[in-house]
């Protein structure tokens, strides 16, 4: 599986953000800090959970999973398409409207000619397949948890821990997260997160922002989200500002078969 810090290539350029100078509360020095590399996760009760809520197990024994994916920011559509990733998200293919065709292997990735402005290639291969793949990603390998206090999202309240890296994770390590979890049905519900790409830990942390799953529905008993909505986040006043959303439909799992193949005249980024 692909490590979680895949997410460094979500760098929204497209997202005209406010300069917000807030940080995450510091966890105390006592707070308990548990590494996927020295613990099972099973003794992780906050993950276990979260991973049990999302039928992780029953998830994995599935070999794909296919959705249609609008996306919208700033009143602009900037994807329609299909989707469709392999469960342990090694391989992805995003086939949009317009005839376009994105194509991951691993850390490759491969283009329709009809793609000219390559700019987004490499972004759009890897960020919705995370942002889908998100609560069965919780333990990759160099993840560590630690406390996180602040529980409330306006009126909300969640269970709440913090999301951090062991050097060398991934592609940007000093990215974070905080993750909250529905106090009675453990289900992600917000992601907050900042990143690093292309700018230093302490500008990053001057614009964080959030992802919001809503509108649940189950398929084959495993729960997913047909709305995502995207915010600006504080750490103290939670999502102040909502700047994208997407939806998700036709939610479906299907046999691979070659349904990754790379056309003879694709290009690779």
């Amino acid at each position: 599986m692909k490590k979680i810090c895949l997410f460094a290539f979500l760098v929204i350029s497209f997202i005209a953000c406010k300069n917000n100078t807030s940080k995450p509360e510091n966890d105390n020095e006592n707070d308990q800090i548990i590494s996927s590399d020295t613990i099972n996760t099973t003794e992780i009760p906050f993950v276990n959970a979260i991973e049990k809520a999302h039928q992780k197990e029953a998830f994995l024994k599935e070999s794909a999973i296919q959705f249609e994916l609008v996306l919208n920011f700033g009143g602009n559509e900037i994807l329609n398409g299909l989707a469709t990733f392999s469960t342990d998200s090694s391989e992805g293919k995003i086939e949009m409207t317009n005839g376009d065709v994105i194509i991951y292997k691993e850390d490759q990735v491969y283009y329709s000619p009809s793609i000219t402005n390559t700019q987004r290639v490499r972004f759009n291969a890897y960020t919705w397949s995370y942002f889908f793949m998100l609560p069965y990603k919780l333990n990759d390998e160099g993840t560590i948890w630690s406390s996180y206090s602040e529980t409330q999202l306006g009126d909300e309240k969640y269970n709440t821990k913090h999301l951090s890296f062991k050097a060398n994770t991934g592609d940007a390590p000093d990215d974070w997260f905080v993750i909250y979890s529905n106090l009675n049905s453990n289900l992600v519900e917000v992601a907050a997160y900042i990143v690093t790409a292309g700018k230093t830990k302490a500008e990053a942390e001057a614009d964080p922002h959030a992802i919001k799953y809503e509108d649940f529905v189950a398929v084959k008993n495993i729960p997913f989200a047909r709305k995502w909505t995207f915010w600006e986040w504080d750490s103290k006043l939670g999502l102040t500002k909502q700047i994208g959303e997407g939806t998700l439909k036709n939610i479906t799992f299907l046999e691979v078969e070659n349904s990754f193949e790379v056309p003879q005249n694709f290009k690779k980024i």
